[in-house]
């Protein structure tokens, strides 16, 4: 029986823990790619040497060669740059368009059928990226975001109330950054309103926290950005295609209509299986929460619109 393929294209941080955390599942065989020589290579051979310990088979490639990729089920797009002292938003958005859409290109010249996963920065508009050079059903391109926003959500409230986070539901629409929408008239503890549980006060005190989560991790590092829990959230959308699972997960799609939005790719629930996203789930949203996704469409909006002047 044939293993699933998957390709991730970084091998930073963020790519090679994602690599890691997929190669651990035991059902797929994991290409690692990077323009740096010997960098997906050693760290390949490294994870490849850990699976006898843990309990996987060693099946790693790490390679410079996008050949290596051919025939990959599932495409995750890790590759890009931070942002650096100096560098604008502008900056940022050229040099990572550049990047990604070279990647997309690759994916979509050797596995026309791959499902294609974007992790890059700034997430939103990077879709659009992967999605215009793939030229690929919007079904088969979708973004990273939601899943790790709402486990930082769920983490907070964990937290606050003593409970275990496995009994905390809830997610998190809407663009990638600031203007992203904690739901917390869906979020529920073992099944009882949060708004039970918590003040409002407080609540929004921890929607505040879930918003800066990033710009948190940043700070205390100093040096680099969040990887494990992103790595964990991608690793979420491969067992949903591999496994066929038919999860509803936040994710950012390209919305044609859905929560009035058209055109543009912003977080919201779908169901993710096999065949990538199979439905675009639309939820009735409380006045706020649906002003408040309103904002942050029109947020990645103006993004995308820069995204085409640069």
């Amino acid at each position: 029986m044939r293993r699933t393929k998957v390709t991730v294209v970084g091998a930073g941080n963020v790519g090679a823990t994602c690599a890691q955390r997929i190669a651990e599942r035991d059902y797929a065989d994991v290409v690692l790619v990077d323009i740096v020589e010997g960098l997906p290579q050693g760290k390949a051979l490294d994870m490849n040497q850990s699976g006898p310990v843990v309990g996987y088979e060693p099946n790693l490639v790490g390679t410079n060669n996008y050949g290596d990729t051919s025939g990959s089920d599932i495409f995750i797009i890790t590759s890009g740059l931070a942002r650096q002292p100096g560098m604008s938003r502008d900056d940022l958005l050229q040099r990572n368009k550049e990047i990604v859409g070279s990647v997309a290109r690759e994916a979509a010249d050797r596995s026309p059928d791959a499902i294609l996963i974007v992790v890059t920065n700034p997430l939103d508009a990077m879709c659009h990226v992967a999605y215009d050079a793939t030229k690929f059903p919007r079904q088969r391109v979708f973004g990273m975001a939601g899943i790790l926003d709402s486990a930082r959500f769920r983490a907070f409230l964990a937290w606050e109330l003593g409970v275990s986070a496995k009994d905390v539901n809830g997610f998190v629409l809407g663009g990638h950054g600031d203007t992203m929408v904690p739901c917390v008239s869906y979020t529920t503890v073992a099944g009882v309103p949060v708004e039970q549980r918590i003040s409002s006060n407080r609540l929004e005190e921890i929607v505040q926290r879930t918003r800066d989560g990033g710009a948190e991790i940043v700070k205390l590092l100093a040096k680099g950005s969040a990887y494990y829990a992103p790595a964990a959230a991608v690793a979420e959308m491969v067992d949903a295609i591999v496994l066929d699972q038919s999860r509803i997960l936040p994710c950012a799609a390209l919305c044609e209509g859905e929560y009035g939005i058209d055109g543009l790719f912003v977080g919201v629930p779908i169901r993710l299986g096999a065949e990538g996203i199979e439905e675009i789930v639309e939820i009735e949203l409380n006045d706020h929460e649906r002003e408040d996704l309103g904002k942050s469409a029109d947020s990645v909006r103006e993004l995308v619109a820069t995204l085409a002047q640069v």
